[in-house]
């Protein structure tokens, strides 16, 4: 096994579990539909943390399969995907919790969250960014991942994920998360053009 292996063993393993609580979440509101006002901020909220979850899964393959085995590295890891778990464990409500016949705003549900949620997804990053920052210090093959293009897409990405999480205005709020959504669902589609620009991939035929 080597260090990668081991060290996304455990950490595939706990951003997994922000995969099933993102999904379980919703699963369950979907399953109590009929005391349930969806509204469309709570789903567009969902969409945010699942695809910054996706790339979570793939910094984790470009910046740490060189690394070596270091028990820091373990801890750095449980520190943000515990921190993005949190997150993931509080975009949806608990339901069963409320009481069968209680209604549920999904929409308050968020005003009422969105601190958190946005606060510890911002944090998870945080911690990414620090720490490949501290690398490009000592380091010059690790600094020439900060183009400008990345400076300001990150840039972009921390002032709307805080505006959204501490803005006490409603209409602010709203369009920060709108904007925030669109530049990751961006990103997600340039990734998507380039894999078809290359060719996508051979299948895996045969014995």
């Amino acid at each position: 096994m080597s260090p990668f292996e081991f060290f996304f063993s455990f950490y595939g393993l706990l951003l997994g579990l922000s995969v099933a609580e993102l999904v379980g979440g919703f699963s369950r509101v979907l399953h109590e539909r009929h005391r349930v006002r969806f509204g469309w901020l709570t789903p567009l909220l969902a969409l945010f943390v699942a695809v910054d979850l996706a790339t979570f899964w793939n910094q984790a393959w470009r910046f740490f399969r060189g690394a070596p085995f270091n028990p820091a590295l373990l801890l750095i890891g449980l520190m943000v995907a515990a921190t993005f778990y949190v997150a993931a464990s509080v975009t949806f409500p608990r339901v069963t919790a409320e009481g069968v016949e209680t209604r549920i705003d999904l929409d308050d549900h968020f005003w009422a969250h969105r601190r958190v949620v946005f606060g510890c997804v911002l944090a998870a990053n945080a911690m990414v960014w620090l720490l490949l920052l501290l690398l490009g210090l000592v380091d010059p093959a690790w600094a020439a991942l900060w183009p400008p293009r990345v400076v300001i897409g990150i840039c972009l990405f921390a002032v709307c994920t805080a505006t959204a999480a501490f803005a006490p205005w409603k209409r602010v709020v709203t369009a920060a998360l709108v904007i925030v959504l669109a530049y990751t669902l961006w990103n997600m589609v340039r990734a998507g053009a380039a894999l078809v620009a290359s060719g996508a991939w051979s299948p895996a035929l045969g014995g």
